[in-house]
């Protein structure tokens, strides 16, 4: 069963915590797994934090730009107020890319 994502930031935000609610999965346990403080994961409420909206949105068996269209490319890549800004050099050893999706992977696979 599909169900409709609110477009209205309020009532969206309250879906998104009753849909991980009835996945027996809540904000705090994705900010857990994501080793992130309780309130970073809140901060999606109001502010772009693509590595924690992708996370959800595993959570939520979607894609993050189908939960928040206005964040999120087409193409699924974040958008970003800053382009070069963000995952690209957070980690030793990742390569310089334009993609934040492959510098996410290469974190990912060197944690």
């Amino acid at each position: 069963m599909k169900t409709k994502v609110p477009t209205d930031p309020e009532l969206r935000w309250e879906w998104i915590k009753y849909q991980l609610r009835v996945r027996g999965s809540s904000l705090a346990q994705v900010a857990q797994e994501l080793s992130v403080g309780r309130n970073a994961a809140n901060n999606v409420k109001r502010v772009r934090y693509p590595r924690i909206e992708r996370a959800i949105a595993r959570k939520l068996d979607m894609a993050p730009r189908n939960i928040w269209p206005d964040r999120w490319n087409p193409d699924g890549s974040p958008k970003r107020d800053r382009p070069n800004a963000g995952e690209i050099k957070h980690a030793n050893n990742v390569q310089d890319t334009k993609s934040n999706a492959i510098a996410h992977c290469q974190m990912a696979r060197s944690a």
